[in-house]
């Protein structure tokens, strides 16, 4: 069953056209990003999704409720974060769920005001928001923006808690390690036009393993990218040996998510 059904989506801002009909089948239960460099309107196809904002044509169904953990947020500066949950756990007519709130450790920071929150601090207190009222579907715009290795890998784990529980998490991201670490599937945003959807995994044998061969020598160092390693690093030696140079280090790495994605957004992968 689908959470999130988009069909033929456009939205323009003058003459210029941001989303040129777009669509986006997104199943419940998935963990599903929608990627794509600033400016390539994913947040723009977000905010239609959540009824933020109007759009032009095209039908977006949702089956189920939504929480909404927007890009920019804010709130008074003097109110402190359970005077934030109560107020809008009032508005949702929800039961405060204590035990999300201990997973995001809202209630460690209960006598700061936030303003004197840090990022990492505010970004778990909008996600505690935004899970008020057990929604069934979660949007997340840029979940980890200027977060710290540890505010980061505890937002992952809380996303992945929600998975487990059954829930649809949308997520847009430019950060592709993010993407790889949580996503079940992606879809590629560039020039208004979606140029890929599937998962990781798809998107890779779509545009080839991309393997970084790292070779330092006595004389220099040089990296080099390939889709046929063995072949590569055959030669690669064989180079280095009729030169009559030592190497004095090697490694070898597979190629990244956001190798894949530079070359889609290029449109090198058709």
């Amino acid at each position: 069953m689908n959470a999130v059904e988009v069909n033929g989506l456009i939205k323009s801002y003058g003459s210029n056209i941001v989303l040129k009909g777009i669509d986006l089948h997104i199943t419940s239960g998935e963990i599903f990003a929608l990627l794509g460099v600033n400016g390539a309107g994913k947040t723009t196809a977000l905010e239609c999704i959540e009824g933020l904002r109007k759009y032009d044509s095209g039908t977006i169904e949702i089956h189920g409720k939504t929480g909404i953990q927007l890009q920019s947020s804010s709130l008074p500066a003097h109110i402190k974060p359970m005077e934030a949950v109560k107020l809008f756990a009032k508005w949702n007519k929800a039961v405060i769920d204590n035990t999300t709130l201990d997973a995001l450790g809202i209630k460690e920071m209960e006598k700061l005001q936030y303003f004197q929150l840090s990022t990492g601090q505010k970004r778990r207190l909008h996600l505690a928001l935004a899970l008020i009222g057990g929604p069934d579907i979660i949007f997340l715009d840029e979940p980890t923006a200027g977060l710290d290795v540890e505010g980061r890998i505890s937002l992952h784990n809380q996303i992945r808690k929600l998975k487990s529980q059954g829930k649809t998490i949308v997520l847009a991201s430019h950060d592709m390690a993010e993407v790889e670490a949580l996503c079940d599937r992606i879809a590629v945003l560039t020039g208004g036009a979606i140029v890929f959807c599937g998962t990781p995994a798809e998107l890779t044998e779509r545009t080839g393993k991309k393997y970084l061969i790292h070779v330092k020598t006595n004389q220099d160092s040089r990296t080099i990218e390939t889709d046929n390693i063995s072949d590569t690093l055959f030669l690669l030696l064989q180079k280095i040996s009729q030169k009559g140079l030592e190497i004095t280090d090697i490694k070898v790495d597979r190629g990244t998510l956001e190798q894949h994605f530079i070359e889609m957004t290029r449109g090198v992968a058709k």
